[in-house]
This record gives C-alpha cells, sequence and structure tokens, in this order.
C-alpha cells in the first residue's frame, strides 16, 4: 500500500531501498522557504542500521504489512535463539542481535510473537513487562528517603534495574522488558 512521505507514523514499516524499515521517530518541519518534510528516523529490521531521511509531500513509500505468528521459546544456543511453532511445530533458530537488550528476558517456555515478511523473521516481540527475582540490592543509606529515591539492583538474568528502597534480594517484582524498568512488586 502506497503511502504519502509526511503520512509516515512512527512504528510504520515500510519499503526504502529495497530494504524493511521501521519508522522509529519522525519530526515535520516546514522550513521559511520551500515546501514542508518529514525527517523519519528509520531502523533497518535485517541488519539494525539507522538512517535519517527526509520525505517530501510529493514522495510515496510503500507501507508493509507483516505477518505476526505465535512461537514458543525453547532455549539458547550459543549465539542462536530457538523457538518453536506453536501452530506446526517447526523449529526455528534466530540471531540473539534480533532482540538486542530484550533477549536477557526470555525464559523457557515463554510465549513470543513473531513479525515475518515473506516467511522471513524480522522480528520478536516479548511480553511487555515479566517477573524476576532480584539476587543482589544494594543497601539503603540512611537519610536517603525521599519519595522518588531508588537503588540499583541485580537481577537474577544480570540486567541491572534502580528499584524502590523497600525492595530487597530474593524478591520478585514485575519489569518493563524494552524500558528495563521496575514496574512493582509481584503478587
Amino acid at each position: 500500500m502506497k503511502i504519502s512521505g509526511v503520512d509516515i507514523r512512527p512504528g510504520n514499516i515500510i519499503e526504502y531501498e529495497n530494504g524493511i524499515w521501521r519508522a522509529v521517530k519522525i519530526q515535520h518541519t516546514q522550513p521559511g522557504k520551500g515546501g514542508a518534510y518529514m525527517q523519519v528516523e528509520l531502523k533497518n529490521l535485517r541488519d539494525g542500521r539507522k538512517n535519517n531521511v527526509r520525505f517530501r509531500s510529493a514522495e510515496t513509500v510503500e507501507r508493509v504489512r507483516l505477518d505476526t505468528k505465535d512461537f514458543q521459546f525453547l532455549f539458547a544456543e550459543g549465539d542462536g535463539l530457538v523457538f518453536m511453532d506453536k501452530e506446526t511445530y517447526d523449529q526455528v533458530t534466530l540471531p540473539r542481535d534480533l532482540l538486542g537488550d530484550a533477549a536477557a528476558f526470555l525464559q523457557d517456555g515463554m510465549d513470543v510473537v513473531m513479525e515475518l515478511y515473506d516467511e522471513e523473521a524480522i522480528s520478536v516481540q516479548l511480553p511487555d513487562t515479566v517477573e524476576a527475582t532480584i539476587v543482589e540490592a544494594d543497601a539503603v543509606v540512611k537519610g536517603q528517603t525521599a519519595s522518588s529515591s531508588y537503588k540499583p539492583a541485580v537481577l537474577e538474568n544480570g540486567v541491572r534495574v534502580m528499584v524502590p528502597p523497600h525492595i530487597g534480594a530474593g524478591t520478585r517484582i514485575v519489569v518493563d522488558v524494552y524500558e528495563q524498568t521496575y514496574v512493582k512488586r509481584a503478587d
């Protein structure tokens, strides 16, 4: 589906220069002289490259629709992550780089959504939040009881997050996977 260059929105996936790109940030600019344009930061979904491109209103780009399928994470094997299609039970191995920092939050048996373009895996979406156990938390500094004070803690997967002072080692918490931030104490 063709769309005008100024109609691109964050999260849109477009075909540009023979690649599949996701719009990360956009900025509409209207200079005093000349026509308006959309400054778009694109991220290549195949190799992770970033590119800043100007699209004028007269330009059109091809908007891509990705197919989504439910998969289950099985295990990590070297630099590869093995997923299983929940319908056909086929196994797919993807490079760890495809998930970026979120790969640290994968747990055996976790359900994920895989985005496919022409049967090729482009990205993997984990749940927005996961439960994790704190293995190490710094002591609270006396007198530092302001409502917005946080202390560093290390999760079982090695990721460092900032937690409220009352959270200690051994506590299960809910963590935002993509922001890597504390959400709440697990029930």
